[in-house]
C-alpha cells in the first residue's frame, strides 16, 4: 500500500468536506485524524516513522501504540491549544466588562464628524481584534455600529462589512490574536516579542499595521460624504475593570515569558490558560455568579475550533512526515524558476485567493513548512515567505462574504436587521479593501525582509 497516496486522498477528502459543510468542519477533521491514527496503528511505521528506541523493543505492541502516542503528545501542539483556550476566556470577560463599548462611545462623542467617528470605530475594532477573537470583536462592536447608523438614518450594510474586514485584518498581528498567529509562532519558534521586532527588524505586527493605516484611509474616503455630520451617543456603564487588568496581565506576561522561555514551549500556554481560569474564579466568587452561569461562559467558548485544530494538527502532521509537503515545496521552487520575487508573489497571491473561499487555519498549518522549505532552497530568510503566507491568508479572508467566520457573523446580523447582503454587495468593499491592505503590507514586507 502506498501510504503517501492514502494520506493525500484522506486529506483531500477532509478539505472537500470542510469546504462543502462548514458547520461540520470539526467533525470531518477529527474523523480524518482518527483515520490517520488507525492507519498508523494497523501499519506501524508507514505513516509516522518509528524511532530507533521503539524499533529496538521486542514485539509489535509498542510499535502499534506509537501512532496514537505520537499524534496526541508530539504532533498536537498543546501550547497553541492552551493559548487559544485561555485567551478566549479572557476575551469573553473583557467584552462582559463593557469597557470596549465605553471606549467606543467616547470616540463617537469626541470625534469632529461622523466620518471620523466611523473610521475611529473601525480602527478600534481592529485594535480589539489584536487580542480578542474576530467573531467576538464583531459581536461586541455591532450594536455600536447599528446605533450610530440608526441616528444617521443610513444603511448599516457597509459599516458592518467594515467591522468584519478590520477585525480580520489585525487577527495575526500578535501571538494571541488568532489561531494562525499561534500556529506560526509555534512553527517558527517565535515569542510574543518576536511579533514586534525579530533579528533587529520590524516584524509581522508592524507589517500588518501598514495594512491597517491604508485600510483606515480607504474607509475615510468611502464614508467621506458624512464629514459634515456629527452625532452624540449616551455613554454606557462599565461593569468592572478586572477583565481589562487580566488582559493587560496576559499581554505583559507573554512579553516577560519571551525572555524567560526563548524556546517557546509550554510556558506561554500555561500562563494564558491560568489567567483564564483566574477570570472564571473571579466571575464565580467576586461577581457572585452561580455555577450554571460560569458553565455558560465555558460552554459558549469556541470549542468547535479547538477540536478543528486538534484534527488538523494530526492530519497535516501525517502529510509532513510522509514527505508530501517537501515534494510540494520542491514543485513550487521549480515553478518559480529559482526567482525570489516570483516565489514571493506566488505565495502571496495563492494565499489571498484560497483564503477568500477556504478556512485559513488548515491552509497555514500545511503551507508553513512549504514556505520555509522554499526559502531554504532559495537561500533566503524564511520570514519573507512565511510572512507573505500570513499576510495573504489572513487578509485574503476579506475577499468574499464567506472567507472568514467574522464575515458570516456580520452577514447574519445584517439579515436580522433587515439589510440582507448579496455577494456583489460584499465585493464592493471586500475586493478593493483586500487589494489595498494586502499590497501595502506586502510592499513593506518586501522592503524589510527581502
Amino acid at each position: 500500500m502506498n501510504m503517501k497516496i492514502v494520506i493525500a486522498l484522506t486529506a483531500v477528502a477532509m478539505y472537500a468536506l470542510v469546504i462543502l459543510f462548514q458547520n461540520k468542519k470539526a467533525f470531518f477533521t477529527v474523523g480524518a485524524a482518527a483515520v490517520v491514527i488507525a492507519l498508523g496503528t494497523v501499519f506501524p511505521g508507514s505513516v509516522f516513522p518509528l524511532p530507533q528506541d521503539i524499533v529496538a523493543l521486542e514485539g509489535e505492541f509498542p510499535s502499534r501504540i506509537y501512532s496514537l502516542y505520537h499524534s496526541v503528545f508530539e504532533i498536537i501542539n498543546w501550547n497553541v491549544i492552551m493559548i487559544y483556550l485561555g485567551s478566549m476566556v479572557v476575551a469573553s470577560f473583557f467584552i462582559y466588562s463593557k469597557v470596549p463599548v465605553k471606549i467606543a462611545d467616547s470616540i463617537v462623542n469626541k470625534s469632529r464628524n461622523t466620518c471620523l467617528a466611523m473610521v475611529f470605530i473601525l480602527a478600534m475594532t481592529g485594535i480589539i481584534s489584536i487580542f480578542v477573537e474576530n467573531v467576538a470583536t464583531v459581536l461586541v462592536m455591532a450594536p455600536i455600529a447599528l446605533a450610530l447608523c440608526a441616528k444617521l438614518g443610513m444603511n448599516p450594510l457597509y459599516f458592518m462589512i467594515g467591522l468584519a474586514v478590520m477585525s480580520n485584518l489585525e487577527g495575526v498581528a500578535t501571538l494571541v490574536g488568532d489561531p494562525p498567529s499561534m500556529i506560526f509562532a509555534s512553527y517558527a519558534g517565535y515569542t510574543f516579542n518576536d511579533f514586534f521586532i525579530h533579528e533587529g527588524r520590524p516584524s509581522i505586527f508592524f507589517i500588518i499595521q501598514t495594512g491597517m493605516i491604508f485600510g483606515c484611509v480607504f474607509f475615510y474616503f468611502f464614508f467621506a460624504k458624512h464629514r459634515k455630520e456629527s452625532v452624540r451617543v449616551e455613554s454606557g456603564k462599565i461593569v468592572s475593570w478586572v477583565p481589562s487588568a487580566a488582559l493587560l496581565l496576559m499581554i505583559f506576561g507573554l512579553a516577560a515569558v519571551s525572555f524567560v522561555s526563548p524556546r517557546f514551549e509550554y510556558a506561554s500556554g500555561t500562563l494564558v490558560l491560568s489567567i483564564g481560569i483566574l477570570c472564571l474564579l473571579w466571575f464565580k466568587f467576586f461577581q457572585k455568579k452561580s455555577g450554571s452561569e460560569v458553565m455558560g461562559i465555558v460552554k459558549e467558548l469556541d470549542w468547535e475550533t479547538i477540536f478543528f485544530l486538534l484534527g488538523i494538527f494530526i492530519v497535516i502532521g501525517a502529510i509532513r512526515e510522509t514527505g508530501l509537503l517537501k515534494e510540494l515545496a520542491d514543485l513550487l521552487v521549480a515553478v518559480t524558476g529559482g526567482s525570489k520575487i516570483s516565489g514571493f508573489v506566488i505565495i502571496l497571491c495563492i494565499s489571498v485567493f484560497i483564503s477568500g473561499f477556504v478556512d485559513n487555519v488548515p491552509y497555514i498549518i500545511a503551507m508553513l513548512p512549504v514556505a520555509a522549505t522554499m526559502a531554504f532552497e532559495l537561500q533566503i530568510k524564511p520570514e519573507l515567505y512565511m510572512f507573505a503566507l500570513l499576510v495573504g491568508s489572513c487578509l485574503g479572508g476579506n475577499l468574499t462574504p464567506f472567507g472568514a467566520s467574522a464575515n458570516i457573523v456580520a452577514m447574519g446580523i445584517l439579515k436580522r436587521e433587515g439589510h440582507p447582503i448579496k455577494f456583489s454587495g460584499w465585493m464592493k468593499i471586500g475586493v478593493p479593501f483586500t487589494v489595498v491592505t494586502t499590497a501595502s503590507a506586502a510592499l513593506v514586507l518586501w522592503a524589510v525582509w527581502s
